[in-house]
């Protein structure tokens, strides 16, 4: 009896085992409404201001080359009952003039902190280990929307002796995690109207279509609407609540996108290549080679002889040499898929700077189906 009920074990796990190998994986979750498109008129908000870091260790701003630090810690001491004797020479090294930015997001409410960002504005040498006092940070309008203060968190190092100096990352730049109290609502239009507009993140007609076909299912026929390439219309419950219910259901949504517009993206100052993959090639043959020219110096010292009555001059030697390397010749059928064109342009050995060129030049001669940007 235990012999049979082992091999019924055996069997059960052969079979378990076997069914990984066979047994339909589940599909990929397709992309979500939230993931191409967003509520028009629900964003975050910059604000900036200005304000004063106290508290560095001997690294603040020479005040004879920044004079504004100077007259923003007297505004300061005004404020405070402090009045400074006109003329007198203050020597700050201890305090710098910074820059504060922050994101105000969409329906933060009074009380409600945020981070901010604090940037040198004179010739700080660091903010490490600074405070940042009181201030205002202001939106577009000049009204005053968070209150930021605190301790700065920089993420840099540095030491210098005798003219030596080590320093790693930035120094004159730090964070103050949630450093500002918002003291300001921004108004939305989220609970105005019937409808809202759903803003897509590119511009493209299908994707709005398939946007508003998915509410339409989910929702009912006459609910969303494709305005253009970029918006979509939709009608919403009157209700708060069941306006936020409503979007948050719509929001998860699964679409079923086509394949993009075939695009290629360069980046010029890092030589960075991307392409999605909708590139395509038409017929054409490609030849790269490089040109090296080398200049090599060397100096020489002519010196007459004793009884010459010369001077001894120096003379610079300069030898010249061009090389070009062979570039071979590569071939490439028509209809290429990515693969095939990042193999060819591999066994050529171009480098992303190569690519730069060689790309365009191949949508030049008609031969790159897609688009190239330029950033």
């Amino acid at each position: 009896m235990s012999e049979r009920l082992l091999r019924l074990a055996i069997a059960l796990a052969f079979i378990a085992a076997s069914a990984a190998l066979w047994w339909p994986h589940p599909a990929a979750a397709a992309v979500r409404i939230k993931e191409v498109a967003s509520v028009q008129g629900v964003r975050s908000n910059p604000l900036v201001g200005y304000g004063l870091v106290v508290g560095l260790d001997g690294t603040g701003d020479q005040t004879t080359q920044t004079p504004f630090t100077t007259q923003s810690l007297n505004a300061m001491l005004q404020q405070l009952g402090v009045t400074v004797p006109p003329g007198t020479s203050m020597q700050l090294r201890n305090v710098a003039a910074v820059l504060v930015t922050a994101q105000l997001p969409p329906f933060a409410q009074p009380g409600q902190v945020i981070d901010v960002n604090v940037s040198s504005l004179g010739n700080a040498k660091s903010l490490r280990g600074g405070t940042l006092i009181v201030t205002p940070l202001k939106g577009a309008d000049g009204q005053v929307y968070a209150l930021a203060q605190g301790n700065l968190i920089v993420g840099g190092a540095g030491a210098a002796a005798n003219g030596s100096k080590v320093q790693i990352n930035h120094l004159s730049a730090g964070r103050v995690p949630e450093g500002a109290t918002v003291e300001r609502a921004v108004p939305t239009s989220l609970q105005l109207g019937s409808d809202i507009t759903l803003g897509l993140s590119a511009n493209d007609f299908n994707t709005a279509r398939a946007v508003a076909q998915a509410i339409n299912r989910a929702k009912g026929a006459g609910t969303a609407d494709a305005m253009d390439g970029r918006s979509v219309r939709v009608r919403v419950p009157a209700a708060g609540g069941e306006r936020v219910a409503f979007l948050a259901d719509i929001e998860n949504l699964p679409l079923e996108l086509a394949k993009p517009a075939a695009r290629i993206v360069l980046n010029a100052r890092t030589g960075s290549v991307v392409m999605n993959d909708a590139v395509t090639l038409g017929p054409c043959a490609v030849a790269h080679g490089n040109l090296t020219v080398t200049i090599n110096t060397t100096p020489q010292v002519s010196q007459p002889n004793a009884l010459a009555g010369g001077n001894t001059v120096q003379a610079d030697k300069s030898d010249i040499a061009i090389n070009q390397q062979g570039g071979a010749l590569i071939q490439m059928p028509a209809g290429a898929k990515l693969a095939d064109v990042v193999k060819a342009l591999n066994v050529m050995g171009a480098t992303p700077m190569d690519l730069l060129a060689i790309l365009q030049a191949m949508k030049s001669a008609g031969a790159l189906n897609a688009e190239i940007e330029v950033i």
